[in-house]
């Protein structure tokens, strides 16, 4: 090569270092979305994750890109999904609506910054140092249906006050969620002076026999854990407690619409709206250590009448005040 080819191949390798910084400054960040059910259960939750991330200035498919991947309820799912968004360097992963999915995207990477949101104490479960200082790549928004699952079955129980033996369903492959709400839903039993049976299911097959338990311990009513891996199947929930006449208690308004008696729970669409405003303020330049976990307070309570009727059932007058919405 001659010496004038040599340095004007140098001259244009100099000029394109400059180009190529600026087109890598100016590339679109990317979101990693670890979602444990699926993009249609999800379709309002990810509504309120849009519009907190546009709060921040940030808009799908203008000035951010979003990398979904989700587990359609199968726990086992996860790791590997998360580890897949770490290779594809995402700029910051989201993991909410499952303590699974958090814990997931946790043990895949101490570099990229996560956000969550979980139904339990993220401190116990072991994803932040404390609430107001989270400290390392993680932060969130903790929501009110794991503390809650005692409220929900004294709630069931002003329902069915005749009620002496009850139900809880936890999904075993959960065991933080599962242990957790087990142990808080089993002492507000002891206070209620009732008897509870812990019953298992992760896999659809499952729920038969569940449900065949349930008559053979003679228990009268139900409580459903909280889990991603319920919600995923809340439709199918809903109509076996209608046809074995099982009063129950769950998380989600979508639950009493399709027929089950009553819900209670904090509000996802106000949880995953500031798991969204979370997302954007990083993207902007914010550590997460420096977000503390923010604590929502609402919780709502929805009650099917219809259902009520089928199972011989009156719904005490306070409690129809207390309703945020009664389905007939």
């Amino acid at each position: 090569m001659k010496r004038r080819e040599f340095i004007t191949l140098l001259g244009g390798v100099a000029a394109a270092w400059p180009l190529a910084a600026r087109a890598q400054q100016g590339a679109m960040p990317v979101i990693g979305f670890l979602g444990s059910a699926s993009p249609e259960r999800w379709a309002g939750r990810m509504r309120a994750f849009h519009q907190g991330l546009s709060k921040t200035g940030y808009v799908e498919g203008r000035n951010v890109a979003i990398e979904y991947r989700w587990a359609e309820g199968q726990n086992n799912r996860l790791p590997p999904l998360a580890a897949d968004l770490v290779g594809r360097q995402v700029t910051v992963i989201v993991a909410p609506g499952s303590t699974p999915a958090a814990l997931a995207a946790k043990a895949a990477t101490t570099m990229i910054p996560i956000v969550f949101e979980v139904a339990s104490d993220p401190v116990e479960l072991g994803l932040v140092a404390s609430l107001a200082r989270p400290g390392g790549n993680i932060t969130g928004v903790m929501s009110l249906n794991a503390e809650v699952g005692p409220k929900r079955l004294e709630l069931l129980h002003e329902l069915v006050p005749t009620a002496t033996v009850v139900g809880l369903l936890v999904n075993p492959t959960n065991p933080n969620l599962a242990e957790s709400t087990t142990k808080n839903v089993h002492a507000a039993a002891r206070s209620l002076g009732l008897g509870m049976h812990v019953l298992h299911a992760s896999a659809e097959r499952d729920f038969d026999t569940v449900f065949a338990t349930l008559v053979q311990l003679r228990a009268r009513a139900l409580v459903i854990g909280a889990d991603p891996f319920f919600t995923s199947r809340l439709e199918q929930l809903a109509a076996l407690t209608v046809r074995h006449a099982m009063p129950t208690g769950y998380q989600f308004r979508e639950f009493t619409a399709a027929g089950g008696l009553m819900s209670y729970g904090g509000s996802l669409t106000g949880t995953f709206g500031a798991a969204g405003v979370y997302t954007g303020r990083i993207l902007g330049g914010d550590k997460p250590a420096d977000l503390p976990v923010q604590q929502t307070t609402k919780v709502e309570l929805f009650l099917n009448l219809k259902t009520a009727r089928a199972l011989g059932l009156t719904v005490p007058i306070p409690l129809l005040g207390r309703a945020d919405e009664v389905i007939e």
